[in-house]
């Protein structure tokens, strides 16, 4: 059976994209990484797909008048590789409704908090700011309102007492690297359903949303 085709966004480090990247490495992950895209071009991400020897394409936000046309480079060069499943890891650009609409059901992301809590930027610090006890992170389709999509699946992270913003961000990107993956494998496997704006996962129980946790 072919597998399924992912793009992924990314504009930093990769390390996510890095992670789906090893996964598809393994014989029976049922997708592969058809191509990364990056907005720019010193991001480390960009060698790090090279390498990896996977096709890389950079599209500069800044080349484009709107947000829109930007995003419709980027959704060219996504269907040149025949991706059918958009991952965003990193990807630091706040998205115009027509993206999100287009890949409706299609377009995935991760975020460092355990949403609906903390949504945007520097969540790590938000939730030490608010004495938050647990935080982690969570995978979700993506729609218009920032943060704001249907929850597939969370992993959660200990709060510590002398954690800063860096090692919190640090010990939550552990878990991402072993949700994204698991979230793409259920996708290409035909494993999700959205009903009235909820998921379910076949094979994981009504509302067990939180997969894992950091080990005590």
């Amino acid at each position: 059976m072919a597998k399924l085709k992912v793009g992924v966004l990314i504009s930093g480090r990769g390390s996510n994209m890095a992670s789906l990247v090893r996964a598809a490495w393994e014989e029976d992950y049922p997708a592969e990484i058809a191509c990364v895209v990056c907005n720019d071009p010193q991001a480390p991400g960009v060698k790090i797909a090279r390498d990896a020897g996977i096709a890389t394409a950079v599209i500069s936000h800044g080349d484009y008048p709107d947000r829109e046309t930007f995003e419709r480079a980027v959704t060219a060069e996504l269907e040149k590789h025949g991706v059918r499943l958009v991952a965003l890891a990193g990807f630091m650009r706040v998205l115009s409704p027509w993206f999100p609409q287009y890949w409706q059901g299609r377009i995935l992301n991760i975020h460092p908090s355990l949403l609906p809590a903390f949504k945007g930027l520097n969540a790590q610090q938000k939730a030490i700011d608010a004495g938050a006890r647990v935080s982690g992170c969570t995978v979700h389709f993506v729609v218009p309102e920032i943060d704001g999509g249907p929850i597939i699946a969370q992993a959660a992270v200990r709060v510590l007492a002398r954690d800063t913003a860096d090692t919190l961000a640090t010990r939550i990107l552990q878990q991402e690297h072993r949700l994204y993956p698991l979230v793409v494998r259920w996708f290409a496997e035909g494993r999700l359903r959205q009903t009235d704006g909820r998921v379910e996962v076949t094979g994981v129980p009504p509302g067990a949303t939180l997969l894992f946790s950091e080990e005590p």
